[in-house]
Protein backbone atom coordinates (compact mmCIF):
# COMPACT_ATOMS: atom_id res chain seq x y z
CA UNK A 1 0.00 0.00 0.00
CA UNK A 2 1.15 3.40 -0.86
CA UNK A 3 1.81 5.69 1.96
CA UNK A 4 -1.58 7.41 1.53
CA UNK A 5 -2.99 8.87 4.41
CA UNK A 6 -6.78 8.26 2.88
CA UNK A 7 -5.93 4.36 1.84
CA UNK A 8 -4.95 4.43 5.71
CA UNK A 9 -7.80 5.91 7.29
CA UNK A 10 -10.33 3.86 4.41
CA UNK A 11 -8.22 0.53 5.30
CA UNK A 12 -8.40 1.11 9.24
CA UNK A 13 -11.86 2.65 9.71
CA UNK A 14 -13.26 -0.21 7.15
CA UNK A 15 -11.65 -2.86 9.50
CA UNK A 16 -12.73 -1.41 12.68
CA UNK A 17 -16.65 -1.11 11.16
CA UNK A 18 -16.69 -4.27 9.20
CA UNK A 19 -15.58 -5.78 12.53
CA UNK A 20 -18.01 -4.27 14.87
CA UNK A 21 -20.33 -5.12 11.94
CA UNK A 22 -20.13 -8.67 12.21
CA UNK A 23 -19.40 -9.06 15.92
CA UNK A 24 -22.93 -6.80 16.57
CA UNK A 25 -24.36 -9.94 15.32
CA UNK A 26 -22.79 -11.85 17.98
CA UNK A 27 -25.01 -9.98 20.89
CA UNK A 28 -28.19 -9.40 18.68
CA UNK A 29 -29.72 -12.57 17.39
CA UNK A 30 -32.94 -12.04 19.85
CA UNK A 31 -33.40 -8.01 18.55
CA UNK A 32 -35.98 -6.93 15.93
CA UNK A 33 -34.48 -5.89 13.08
CA UNK A 34 -35.36 -2.16 13.16
CA UNK A 35 -35.61 -2.72 16.60
CA UNK A 36 -35.46 0.81 18.93
CA UNK A 37 -33.91 -0.86 21.65
CA UNK A 38 -30.26 -2.91 20.72
CA UNK A 39 -28.43 -4.73 22.62
CA UNK A 40 -24.93 -3.05 23.52
CA UNK A 41 -21.63 -3.89 21.92
CA UNK A 42 -18.64 -1.76 23.87
CA UNK A 43 -20.75 0.63 25.54
CA UNK A 44 -22.85 0.85 22.12
CA UNK A 45 -26.68 0.16 20.95
CA UNK A 46 -26.87 -2.22 18.06
CA UNK A 47 -29.92 -3.95 16.51
CA UNK A 48 -29.73 -5.77 12.94
CA UNK A 49 -30.12 -3.42 10.95
CA UNK A 50 -27.28 -1.11 12.56
CA UNK A 51 -24.84 -3.99 11.91
CA UNK A 52 -25.85 -4.34 8.36
CA UNK A 53 -24.90 -0.40 8.08
CA UNK A 54 -21.72 -0.98 9.83
CA UNK A 55 -20.91 -3.78 7.17
CA UNK A 56 -21.65 -1.95 4.15
CA UNK A 57 -19.35 1.05 5.18
CA UNK A 58 -16.67 -1.30 6.43
CA UNK A 59 -16.29 -2.95 2.96
CA UNK A 60 -17.24 0.31 1.20
CA UNK A 61 -13.80 1.51 3.01
CA UNK A 62 -12.34 -1.22 2.16
CA UNK A 63 -13.15 -1.46 -1.85
CA UNK A 64 -12.29 2.08 -1.72
CA UNK A 65 -9.01 1.88 -0.16
CA UNK A 66 -7.57 -0.18 -3.35
CA UNK A 67 -6.49 3.21 -4.66
CA UNK A 68 -5.74 7.03 -3.79
CA UNK A 69 -8.79 8.45 -5.31
CA UNK A 70 -11.19 5.90 -4.24
CA UNK A 71 -10.07 6.11 -0.67
CA UNK A 72 -10.28 9.66 -1.10
CA UNK A 73 -14.03 9.55 -2.12
CA UNK A 74 -14.69 7.14 0.08
CA UNK A 75 -13.66 8.92 3.39
CA UNK A 76 -15.38 12.23 1.86
CA UNK A 77 -18.77 9.78 1.73
CA UNK A 78 -18.57 8.18 4.60
CA UNK A 79 -17.28 11.02 6.32
CA UNK A 80 -20.85 13.00 4.92
CA UNK A 81 -23.07 9.73 5.68
CA UNK A 82 -21.59 9.81 9.26
CA UNK A 83 -22.10 13.86 9.61
CA UNK A 84 -25.65 13.12 8.97
CA UNK A 85 -26.31 10.02 11.03
CA UNK A 86 -24.32 12.14 13.64
CA UNK A 87 -26.52 15.02 13.77
CA UNK A 88 -29.61 13.42 13.42
CA UNK A 89 -28.55 10.53 16.19
CA UNK A 90 -29.20 13.78 18.56
CA UNK A 91 -32.70 14.39 17.43
CA UNK A 92 -34.24 10.78 16.88
CA UNK A 93 -32.67 8.84 19.96
CA UNK A 94 -35.95 8.52 21.97
CA UNK A 95 -38.07 8.42 19.01
CA UNK A 96 -40.07 5.99 16.93
CA UNK A 97 -37.24 7.15 13.85
CA UNK A 98 -34.75 5.64 15.93
CA UNK A 99 -34.39 2.61 13.75
CA UNK A 100 -30.82 1.82 14.48
CA UNK A 101 -30.96 1.91 18.15
CA UNK A 102 -28.56 4.89 18.07
CA UNK A 103 -27.11 6.19 21.82
CA UNK A 104 -25.12 8.81 22.77
CA UNK A 105 -22.15 6.87 22.32
CA UNK A 106 -23.23 6.52 18.95
CA UNK A 107 -23.50 10.04 17.82
CA UNK A 108 -20.18 10.97 19.58
CA UNK A 109 -18.65 8.14 17.72
CA UNK A 110 -20.37 9.08 14.17
CA UNK A 111 -19.48 12.32 14.59
CA UNK A 112 -15.84 11.66 15.58
CA UNK A 113 -15.61 9.44 12.44
CA UNK A 114 -17.16 12.27 10.23
CA UNK A 115 -14.48 14.66 11.51
CA UNK A 116 -12.45 12.42 11.25
CA UNK A 117 -12.48 10.91 7.46
CA UNK A 118 -13.31 14.70 6.58
CA UNK A 119 -10.38 16.14 7.47
CA UNK A 120 -8.02 13.15 5.85
CA UNK A 121 -10.06 13.44 3.00
CA UNK A 122 -9.70 17.41 2.53
CA UNK A 123 -6.41 17.44 4.02
CA UNK A 124 -3.80 14.86 2.64
CA UNK A 125 -3.10 13.21 -1.01
CA UNK A 126 -3.21 16.97 -2.45
CA UNK A 127 -1.30 16.11 -5.50
CA UNK A 128 -3.63 13.24 -6.45
CA UNK A 129 -6.49 15.44 -6.53
CA UNK A 130 -5.02 18.02 -8.35
CA UNK A 131 -3.74 15.81 -11.36
CA UNK A 132 0.23 15.84 -10.39
CA UNK A 133 2.04 12.62 -9.88
CA UNK A 134 2.62 11.55 -6.77
CA UNK A 135 6.20 9.56 -6.03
Amino acid sequence: MSQSPNRLAAVLFGLVYTLVGLAGFLVTADVPFASREGEPLLGFEVNPLHNIVHLVVGIALLLGSRTVAGARAANLTVGAMYLVVGIAGLFIIDTEANILALNGADNVLHLGTAVILFAVALGADKRVRTGARTA
